[in-house]
């Protein structure tokens, strides 16, 4: 039996955060009801990632929302607006993430929410919070990236702001919301009292970046500074960064610049004795390894480094992951099926409870696949 078998969680968010919170919900055992219009659902399902879909949706939406039902409803119809006031009555958790006031013009905020089911647990997801000079603009991921400062601390110092190449605001904020609902179950075991939970976008972002956030307001408030050579981190000294060899890439992370000289056969690096120098005089350094890791092979690196436990490891494509013995190991793939048949290959849930590691079949439903079904089930 799963953690979370027996709630049932209603899903009226759709793009990538409130859906991806829902998914690991589902994946820990929850029935999740995801709530979508009737014509065109989800707009997720018209979001693709290079042209690629499935049986008439993005593959993103297939991977975002496997293991849910969907029930269509019309929220400005009074008869499904009904039906619905009827399942959040029986509902654990509610997750929506219509921008600020939406969701209260439709009649559907915590506020009232929570007057019929007090026992609820409410998840809110917004762009900049629930109010603000910023709360009606969009709550895009790459735009709140772009005003978290966040992507100052990526590239080389020359590169200008560079982006993280994934949906990052999104994927964190909807793993903030998963453990907000989390607690606010785990209390309301204990009092009986639901609760509302509100994450947004920027302070997910704000959040990945503590560390070097409280840098930042604790020395003067001194902008990141990264490297012009190799950077991988703005806030570290060398060696950290991903280097060229003469056939491909070698990650290596903090350590002794005076050890990897000794391990690595460069001289030059044999003398730099003071750590405070690592970071002053970084680019300087990492220039000097760089054209030193040129000079072999990843591996001949590896086998230098990895013995003497220096951290490293060589960078590798997807395609010499998958096919690693590693990665096998994790068993980490698992297929999903839709009702019409349609199959997709995708990642399992990553937790592991008891041994046990969470996957699950069922692929993503079609727009309304399960209102019938939900009808009939709860006397709708």
């Amino acid at each position: 039996m799963r953690p979370l078998e027996g709630l049932l969680v209603l899903d009226l968010s759709q793009f990538l955060s409130g859906p991806s919170a829902a998914l690991r919900l589902a994946d820990l055992g929850a029935d999740v009801i995801k709530v979508e219009r009737p014509d065109k659902g989800d707009l997720c399902r018209q979001l693709y990632i290079s042209n690629l879909e499935l049986d008439g949706d993005s593959t993103l939406f297939h991977t975002i929302n496997r293991n849910k039902r969907s029930y269509a409803a019309d929220l400005k119809n009074p008869e499904h607006l009904a039906k619905l006031w009827k399942l959040i009555e029986r509902a654990d958790v509610l997750i929506q993430n219509f921008r600020p006031g939406v969701i209260d013009r439709i009649g559907l905020g915590y506020e009232a929410v929570s007057k019929v089911n007090p026992r609820i647990v409410y998840g809110s997801v917004t762009g900049y919070g629930s109010d603000g000079p910023w709360v009606d603009l969009p709550g895009q991921d790459l735009l709140a990236q772009s005003r978290s400062g966040f992507v100052w601390l990526n590239g080389d110092s020359d590169d200008g702001p560079v982006p993280c190449g994934i949906a990052i605001a999104d994927i964190l904020s909807g793993a903030h919301l998963v453990q907000g609902i989390l607690a606010c179950l785990v209390r309301r075991g204990i009092t009986g009292q639901g609760g509302h939970i509100e994450v947004s976008l920027l302070e997910s972002m704000l959040d990945f970046q503590f560390e070097v956030l409280t840098t930042h307001l604790n020395d003067g408030g001194q902008e990141p500074r990264r490297s012009n050579v190799n950077n991988a981190h703005a806030y570290l000294g060398a060696p950290y960064g991903i280097y060229r060899t003469i056939d491909g890439y070698l990650a290596v992370a903090m350590g002794s610049v005076t050890r990897l000289g000794e391990l690595l056969d460069c001289e030059p690096l044999t003398a730099l004795s003071d750590p405070k120098t690592w970071f002053t005089h970084r680019d300087e350094i990492k220039a000097i390894l760089a054209e030193h890791l040129k000079t072999r092979s990843t591996q001949d690196w590896l086998d230098r480094l990895v013995p003497a436990d220096y951290w490293c490891a060589p960078v590798m494509t997807w395609s010499e992951l998958l096919e690693h013995d590693a990665f096998h190991r994790l068993d980490f793939l698992q297929e999903v099926t839709r009702s019409s048949g349609a199959r997709l290959t995708t990642t399992r849930c990553p937790i592991t409870i008891n041994g046990d590691r969470l996957r699950s079949a069922l692929g993503a439903p079609k727009i309304g696949e399960h209102t019938t079904e939900i009808d009939a089930a709860f006397g709708l």
